[in-house]
């Protein structure tokens, strides 16, 4: 599994120590580390930026500024995908429609990843997976809090339907949010992303113990160890059930 941490992580000193010779989530509503990114990482994945718009109140309906930028970064080396826009409280209508006017869906399907809500239909997320060489996992509407024992069970259900008889995917599976241990260790994911390690590595309450890393960079080496020296298993178990949390680590 790739897990991809999520920019910007301040200051630079700290996201060198997290991402260098890994992976980023750049978000196109905060590209600022994005030259960074471009020269130690081996990889990133691009973000539309539609959750923090949403949060704010101000959701993006123009989206020729991202197809833009888009246009331009999908051609470099270490480029993987990018999240194709979505509205997190919308239907399914409006999330499609933003699938057909996605320029790329048909000359080069590798460079988008539609999302699949978690509150939206299983029948979505099968013709998704059917259509798209991967799909973005978003949590939203009564399953927006990962973790949960009705997260846990909406997460099994999508499994079911994603993954065949032998549990192998049918597409690649990106977790939005969800680079967390105890999520991703539980799911076959080709991929994960969080800001785990930029929201975290700031603030002291959350580092405890006699023996404590004292800077942002010795804290973002810490937190990344921790998260990659896991891995998503390789085939999904049907029989899995709700995991409640071990790891301690949080998810953003």
């Amino acid at each position: 599994m790739t897990p991809y941490h999520g920019t910007p992580i301040t200051p630079n000193t700290a996201a060198v120590r997290a991402i260098s010779g890994g992976h980023a989530f750049v978000s196109f509503a905060y590209p600022e580390q994005l030259g960074l990114v471009l020269e130690v990482c081996q990889s990133f994945a691009g973000d539309n930026g539609a959750y923090p718009a949403w949060r704010s109140g101000r959701p993006i309906t123009d989206w020729n500024r991202y197809y833009a930028w888009v246009a331009e970064l999908h051609r470099y080396p270490t480029c993987d995908f990018f999240v194709i826009p979505d509205v997190i409280d919308g239907d399914e209508a409006e999330n499609d429609a933003l699938l057909d006017e996605w320029p790329w869906r048909h000359r080069a399907p590798w460079i988008g990843a539609p999302v699949w809500h978690l509150h939206e239909s299983l029948e979505r997320l099968e013709r998704l997976a059917s259509t798209w060489p991967r799909v973005c996992l978003g949590s939203s509407g009564q399953f927006a809090t990962i973790g949960t024992d009705a997260w846990y069970t909406r997460m099994s259900e999508a499994m079911n339907v994603v993954c065949d008889r032998d549990g192998r995917p049918i597409c690649k599976l990106h977790g939005l949010r969800m680079l967390n241990p105890d999520v991703f260790t539980r799911f076959p994911f080709a991929s994960a992303d969080a800001t785990t390690i930029g929201r975290n590595i700031g603030l002291d309450s959350k580092w405890k113990g006699t023996i404590r890393p004292p800077t942002k960079e010795s804290r973002a080496q810490v937190m990344r160890d921790r998260i990659e020296i896991y891995q998503s298993p390789t085939f999904w178990e049907r029989s899995t059930a709700p995991i409640q949390q071990a790891f301690a680590l949080e998810v953003a």
